[in-house]
């Protein structure tokens, strides 16, 4: 399937994204409606010049558009249950033009962009798509149309490079039903979001707006046409990796559903992520090459886990432990966690970088919370345990990168605690 681009010119400033300038109407007067495309957000409401303009906005749904003085222009999105205002903007808007104020990101984050809705319908036969990029943690993204049934080898994206808070410019396309997938720039192994379809109307145009997930590298996508409906298409999958963490150096396998997790591996071993069905999928694991029963866990789409198999090599159980790979608030900033993963240990473990505690009394089995630290080139990390009177692990003169996210894992056993440092971003 050949598929015809030109890239049309797209900004994106603050909180405002326009297209190509509308005309006509009133000489004073703009249209604008919402879209909350904020999943930490049953319900929005759009208030501007202190007036409710849509009210009740449910996820994934647009409101109408209604009359906005170009001249009081002060936007606020509230929370429709409380009344409380998530994100405002004062944008600047050109009469006679229509306009959608899309309110995206999580509960206690929200933003606001603003999509100008007077783009020239292309001619019969063809279509016209912009992607913006409104999800911050997922980082610079590829576009891909195909047919449904064809690989990603030999296919060539729409568009590249698609950076948060970004969009791709007006590809114009030929009219049809489409497979969508996004994956990380440069890698079409990174599948990000997988639509199975997709359609793109004669002389349409239409934004698919692609929003954030908990777990922060999947994400979510909205079909926005031009001054008409949206359509929702929520991420079906989760990403998951198995970390054997098993007594005894026990040979550890497992698979969840059709994706094997990890192959035939010596404990102490942390796996890959893997892109997995999100729901209830049968987990199978061996320990020394014989199956062991473990309860399948149940996976929300969108997140990222940590499947660690843990204990003894003859009785091991399993802990799930929901991974936040979102990037760090603040720029100048990396985020850390500690996973302690001592197989038949009792006491809790420390993690400091440079002598502040980030994380205390972390039981075997569990993980900690991932807080933000400074960057640093010369971080001094070490992990302590009351049981021992130098630390467990220890790393000197540390990089810690801006906007990265990491995870310490301490596995072995109390006699051998053995530290791993992750870059999971």
């Amino acid at each position: 399937m050949r598929l015809k681009t030109w890239a049309w010119g797209l900004s994106l400033a603050g909180v405002a994204l326009l297209s190509a300038c509308g005309g006509g109407g009133d000489d004073s007067k703009a249209q604008m409606r919402l879209l909350n495309a904020s999943v930490g957000y049953a319900s929005l409401d759009l208030v501007v010049d202190s007036t409710t303009v849509n009210s009740g906005v449910a996820y994934a749904a647009v409101g109408e558009y209604a009359s906005i003085s170009t001249s009081d222009t002060g936007t606020e999105i509230q929370n429709s249950s409380v009344g409380s205002t998530v994100a405002s903007t004062t944008p600047s808007l050109t009469a006679g033009a229509k306009y959608t104020m899309i309110a995206y990101g999580a509960a206690g984050s929200a933003r606001t962009a603003l999509l100008q809705e007077d783009q020239e319908a292309p001619a019969s036969g063809k279509s016209k798509l912009l992607v913006l990029n409104l999800a911050p943690d997922a980082g610079a993204l590829d576009v891909y149309l195909t047919a449904t049934d064809e690989s990603l080898d030999a296919a060539t994206a729409v568009s590249t490079g698609i950076s948060a808070g970004g969009g791709s410019g007006y590809n114009t396309l030929n009219a049809g039903t489409y497979r969508v997938r996004l994956t990380g720039t440069g890698d079409k192994n990174d599948v990000r979001l997988d639509i199975p379809a997709v359609t793109l109307s004669s002389t349409g145009v239409s934004t698919l707006v692609l929003t954030g997930t908990a777990g922060g590298v999947l994400v979510n996508g909205m079909q926005l046409v031009q001054q008409g409906t949206v359509t929702n298409f929520p991420n079906a999958t989760a990403r998951a990796r198995l970390v054997a963490a098993v007594s005894g150096s026990a040979a550890v396998a497992g698979s969840l559903g059709n994706v094997e997790l990890m192959g035939n591996s010596s404990s102490p071993t942390i796996g890959a992520y893997k892109t997995v069905a999100a729901g209830t999928n049968t987990l199978t694991v061996y320990v020394n090459g014989s199956p062991v029963t473990l309860a399948s866990p149940t996976l929300t789409a969108g997140n990222d886990y940590t499947l660690m198999v843990w204990g003894s090599d003859t009785g091991p159980v399993l802990k799930v432990l929901n991974d936040d790979n979102r990037l760090p608030a603040n720029t100048g900033y990396a985020k850390i966690r500690l996973v302690n993963g001592v197989t038949s240990g009792s006491t809790g473990l420390t993690l400091n970088v440079d002598y502040s505690a980030l994380a205390s009394s972390v039981t075997p089995g569990n993980a900690s919370t991932a807080l933000s630290t400074a960057a640093s080139t010369t971080a001094l990390l070490t992990v302590t345990s009351p049981s021992s009177a130098s630390a467990v692990y220890t790393m000197t003169d540390m990089t810690l990168l801006s906007s990265s996210v990491y995870t310490v894992f301490v596995l072995g056993d109390p006699n051998n605690m053995i530290g791993s440092l992750r870059r999971e971003r």
